[in-house]
């Protein structure tokens, strides 16, 4: 199945949190916060303004970036854990 968000939503797959901290104690899983960081997996074309022109995104497939602790919405695709969003909840690109 094949997946496109529209207008201007974003689908997200979370980066693996670390199961270390520096000392090297392992964090059990119920103890761990999902990560707020994710990679761009597909964007949608863009919003229409009043001519019906598509404006768009500034995130690209491929871009890691940083997003708010509860944004979005959890969904499986393909057996993949993901998130859809709006490009509004992205906080920022990481270069």
């Amino acid at each position: 199945m094949k997946f496109r968000p529209l207008h201007d939503r974003v689908l997200v797959s979370r980066v693996e949190a670390d199961t270390k901290t520096a000392g090297g104690i392992i964090i059990p899983d119920s103890a761990q916060e999902k990560p707020s960081e994710g990679k761009v997996v597909a964007v949608g074309n863009g919003l229409k303004d009043d001519n019906g022109k598509a404006t768009p995104l500034d995130v690209k497939k491929g871009d890691s970036i940083l997003f708010g602790k509860w944004s979005g919405t959890e969904v499986t695709v393909e057996g993949k854990d993901l998130i859809i969003m709006k490009e509004s909840d992205i906080l920022g690109i990481i270069d």
